[in-house]
This record gives structure tokens, C-alpha cells and sequence, in this order.
């Protein structure tokens, strides 16, 4: 009850999070369901069309979980361990609320996948994509309700987890391990080219890697904006960059990696492009893994500026022009720009060499 009076209570900005949550999921949720029933239909090859399923609800799950981290109905504030409102309550809270969200949009995919397959009359559309969606073939009740559980229990996991009591690591602790496993996602996709299950071994570790490098990344950034006698734009925005940096760090990388695998799908589109086997829904779940991207990371953004605005306003009391506050956010944003689109496009480069070998 307490998650629920708290989602009702909520901003519309919070609110409307939530409802891009739900969206997010009823996308994923429709999409295990058309290789739940293509698998009826069809078993040989279900397997990888099920693992490349698995891509939309990670990043589905990432974005859930960075909603979760900024709703404000999550912060410990002061005096609420009196009313018994303490860290483990307000966590138990916002997993509840990720999965109320999630479950929403996991009751819509079921929905617009039975209506679409001529199951539930009576509306538009009806039995629109009978064809596409295999409805010859009867849908397992059980699996269709494990897959759709599958969203808010990861969901509602992953949420618990990221926002538990523990001590903070440094930016730069992660860039090692990311650096080492985009060099073993390029391996695994030169090893076994395309075509083979190491197309997704390969894609899957390089966007890992980028996101545990991601937060160094972005700290080497605020290091290279300051280095060389800065003013003070370039010191304010190098200092924001590398406090910000474990925030906006990994949906930096993920958005990378998603670029990443865009720009190799161009490099090969004279071969066949990459080898997804999910049919006519490639590319509405393409677009569904990079909106999550981008929505993950400008979430991540909003967060960010929301938490630094009592220094913003202290600067302000002080006397600091406002145009040295533009000027640092655009140093910030050229600084990561200047980083990310080429790791991006040499990643890419390297993946559609490793492919093509």
C-alpha cells in the first residue's frame, strides 16, 4: 500500500517515467511473446531467436531500474526512520513500484498480442497480424505467463540490488574490466564470425564492457576538460563531469554500445546485415533497445542536474554569471561527445572487421 500511495502521489514527471517503464516493458513483453508463439510454430531455431529476445529486456531492465534510482519517493530524507519509513522500507517501495509498472506493461502485451491474433473480438484491428503471429497454433498459457513474469520479478530484482546500502566505487575502478571485455567481445565475434551464436556473445560483452567503462570514461573526460591552466567554465565543468561520472557513466556505454551496433549493421548491410533472427520484429526491437538507451541515459541527466541544484543556486547567490553555467554544460556535453561517437564508430569498425574475417 505504501508503494502505491507513493506512485499516486507522484509528479507528472515521475509519473510519466513510469509510464515509459510500462511502455518499455509491454514492448519486450510482446516481443517473448511472438518467439513464445514462433517457437510453437517452429522449434527448430527457437533458441537464439529467444537469446536475441533477451537484449530488449536487459536494457528494459536498466531503464527501470535508473527510473527507480531517481524517483524522489526513494531518497532517504530526514526524520522518516521515525515513522518507520527507513532505508529497507523505502527500498522494498520502490521495488514494488518497478514491478506494479512493469506488470502494467506486461498485462498490455498480452492483450495486444491476443487481440492481434484474433483471440479478443470486438475492437480494431482484430485478428490484424493473425498470420505474423502464428495464431494456427495454440499459445502456451504457461509459458506466455513465465515470460511475462519474467519483466517485473528481473525488473523488481535488479532495482533491489542497485539500490541497497554499499560503499561507493571510483569512476575509474571499472574501466579496466570494460576495457577487458569489449576486447573479449571482439574476440568471440572474430572467433566464430557470423552467423553463429558468437554474433550475440560478442555484442552482449562489448555493450557490458562499454557500460562498466563508461563511468571512467566519463571521468577521464572532466580530467581532460580541466587539464592545461583551466578557467573557471572548463574547472566547473571538468569537476561536474567526474562527480557525475559513476551516474551517467553506464548508460553512456550502453548508448554506445547500441550506437556501436547500429553503425555495424551499416557497415554490413552489403553481407545481410548483423544475423538477427527475429524476423519481421528486428527492427521495431531495435528501436525499442535504442530508445531504452536514450531514455536511460536522459534520465540519468535529469537526475544528475536535479541533484546539483542547490550548488547551482549557491553559485548564482555568489555573483557567478549564468553564461559560465552554459558555458560549462556545453564543454561538458562537447567533451563526451568528443569521446563517445569515436569509441563508437571504432567499435563498430572492429566488430565488422571481426565479422567479415
Amino acid at each position: 500500500m505504501l508503494a502505491l500511495r507513493l506512485a499516486r502521489g507522484s509528479r507528472p514527471l515521475v509519473q510519466l517515467r513510469r509510464l515509459l517503464v510500462a511502455a518499455a516493458s509491454a514492448g519486450t513483453g510482446f516481443l517473448l511473446l511472438y518467439v513464445l508463439a514462433g517457437a510453437v510454430a517452429q522449434p527448430a531455431g527457437s533458441f537464439p531467436r529467444l537469446l536475441w529476445a533477451l537484449i530488449p529486456l536487459a536494457v528494459t531492465v536498466h531503464f527501470a531500474v535508473v527510473v527507480a534510482r531517481a524517483d524522489p519517493a526513494t531518497q532517504p530524507r530526514e526524520g522518516l526512520d521515525a515513522v518507520g519509513l527507513g532505508p529497507f522500507r523505502l527500498l522494498l517501495a520502490a521495488a514494488i513500484s518497478t514491478a506494479v509498472a512493469c506488470a502494467l506493461g506486461s498485462a498490455v502485451a498480452l492483450a495486444a498480442f491476443l487481440h492481434l491474433r484474433g483471440e479478443l473480438a470486438g475492437l480494431p484491428f482484430d485478428a490484424a497480424g493473425a498470420r505474423l503471429l502464428h495464431a494456427e497454433q495454440p499459445l502456451p498459457v504457461a509459458g506466455a505467463l513465465t515470460l511475462l513474469a519474467l519483466i517485473p520479478l528481473t525488473a523488481s530484482a535488479a532495482t533491489a540490488l542497485a539500490l541497497r546500502p554499499h560503499p561507493p566505487l571510483a569512476p575509474q575502478s571499472g574501466l579496466p574490466w570494460g576495457i577487458a571485455l569489449t576486447a573479449c567481445g571482439l574476440a568471440a565475434s572474430a572467433y566464430t564470425g557470423r552467423g553463429g551464436p558468437g554474433t550475440l556473445i560478442g555484442w552482449s560483452l562489448t555493450a557490458v564492457g562499454l557500460a562498466l567503462a563508461g563511468p571512467g570514461l566519463a571521468y577521464a573526460c572532466g580530467s581532460l576538460v580541466q587539464a592545461v591552466r583551466p578557467g573557471a567554465p572548463r574547472l566547473l565543468a571538468g569537476r561536474i563531469l567526474q562527480e557525475e561520472a559513476p551516474r551517467i557513466g553506464p548508460p553512456l556505454g550502453v548508448l554506445c554500445s547500441v550506437a556501436a551496433g547500429a553503425l555495424t549493421a551499416f557497415a554490413l548491410r552489403d553481407r545481410g546485415g548483423l544475423p538477427v533472427p527475429l524476423g519481421p520484429l528486428t527492427g521495431p526491437a531495435v528501436a525499442l533497445v535504442t530508445l531504452c538507451a536514450a531514455a536511460t541515459l536522459l534520465t540519468s541527466v535529469l537526475e544528475a542536474r536535479r541533484s546539483r541544484e542547490p550548488g547551482r543556486t549557491a553559485l548564482l547567490d555568489l555573483g557567478a554569471p549564468s553564461n559560465v553555467l552554459r558555458t560549462a554544460a556545453s564543454l561538458r556535453a562537447t567533451a563526451l561527445l568528443a569521446v563517445c561517437v569515436p569509441l563508437s564508430w571504432g567499435v563498430a569498425q572492429l566488430t565488422s572487421l571481426a565479422l567479415t574475417r
